[in-house]
């Protein structure tokens, strides 16, 4: 039920040690994660072809891996190069291994046909790791589909009523967003919001250097299956930011919100909040990763308790409203994107 051929996220960079196993589910399927003597991340079944024992529980030994329970040992590729009193390998002692990339601090899989893996499709998230952007990586586990994730993601009301006190401003509930999408066949949504001489979020209060009345935007670029990029921030009204001029005292920043599943019903979920401003300020830093992560727990509270009522009545239809414009075009696409993979039809 999952979309295989493209990149999902399977880490931070620092998620995966310098040196030892690290392991997690992606898509139903237990993958193993380590860097090999060069530094770079390989990715491989987490699972011995001979008894199916995780092999995160072996050893790594160089670039290998070895299966401490009948002690195959399997190279990057995923192929058996030894097994203990037997000097014939066959041929088809083997693991499945993944294509990885390494980019923007973030471990990019392709859990779908390897032929297909072009690194040069993946979402340029280029603030994690830029010397004009400062932010503190995050990871926020999931007892819920991440389609929806998504759909919260792409549903701008719900601010005003999930976070009152965080996110939101009284004009969430009512102003309606323009939603652009991508015909090139990338499958990109955009969806921006001005809020034009409004009070600013708590957040931003809590962060800009100017008081009173704001022009506030949201502007989302969302790519399936589940990879946001959002430029937000909030400026005196009337210096220009609707016509692209950003003042120095404008609040500025840079959101990332990428979700890959576990299982139906679970899901991973990597964000963080950059700005460009006071750089050197590592208060300032952990001030605003905080705030967002009580704004995602407002989210994680609301969206797991949902998952837990679609799991008891999932025959129960959800019936749509207005405000789902953006929400509904991401599972169109999700849908769209589903179905060609297999075949043309729903799996």
């Amino acid at each position: 039920m999952f979309i295989r051929n493209c990149w999902y996220v399977a880490a931070w960079d620092t998620e995966i040690p310098a040196e030892g196993l690290f392991h997690r589910t992606l898509l139903n399927e237990p993958v193993l994660l380590y860097r090999d003597t060069q530094g770079r991340v390989v990715a491989l079944e987490n699972r011995c072809c001979h008894r199916s024992a995780p092999l995160h529980i072996g050893r790594q030994e160089g670039d290998c891996v070895r299966c401490l329970y009948h002690g195959l040992k399997f190279n990057p590729s995923g192929a058996c190069v030894e097994i203990p009193g037997q000097e014939q390998i066959p041929p088809k002692t083997c693991i499945k291994s993944y294509p990885v990339v390494e980019r923007n601090r973030l471990v990019w899989i392709w859990m779908g046909d390897p032929a297909r893996a072009n690194p040069d499709d993946i979402v340029d998230y280029f603030w994690h790791d830029s010397p004009e952007w400062r932010m503190k990586p995050g990871y926020i586990h999931y007892q819920a589909n991440y389609k929806l994730i998504v759909d919260n993601l792409l549903d701008f009301t719900h601010l005003a009523w999930v976070h009152p006190t965080t996110l939101g401003t009284d004009s969430a509930a009512s102003l309606k967003p323009v939603i652009e999408r991508d015909t090139t066949g990338t499958g990109k949504l955009t969806i921006t919001r001005w809020y034009l001489n409004d009070d600013m979020s708590n957040l931003h209060k809590g962060v800009a250097k100017f008081e009173g009345k704001a022009d506030r935007w949201q502007i989302y670029q969302w790519s399936p299956p589940a990879l946001l990029r959002m430029d937000t921030g909030s400026a005196p009204t009337g210096t220009g930011a609707p016509e692209g001029r950003r003042v120095p005292e404008a609040v500025q920043f840079r959101h990332t919100s990428i979700q890959t599943p576990e299982t139906e019903t679970t899901s991973h979920y990597w964000f963080c909040q950059a700005r460009n401003f006071d750089l050197d300020d590592e208060a300032l830093t952990e001030k605003i990763y905080q705030g967002v992560v009580v704004a995602f727990e407002e989210d994680r509270t609301m969206i797991e308790a949902q998952q837990k009522i679609l799991s008891q009545v999932p025959d129960r239809p959800m019936v749509p409203i207005a405000a789902d414009a953006g929400l509904n075009q991401g599972r169109w696409l999700l849908d769209r994107l589903l179905k060609a993979e297999n075949g043309g039809t729903a799996p």
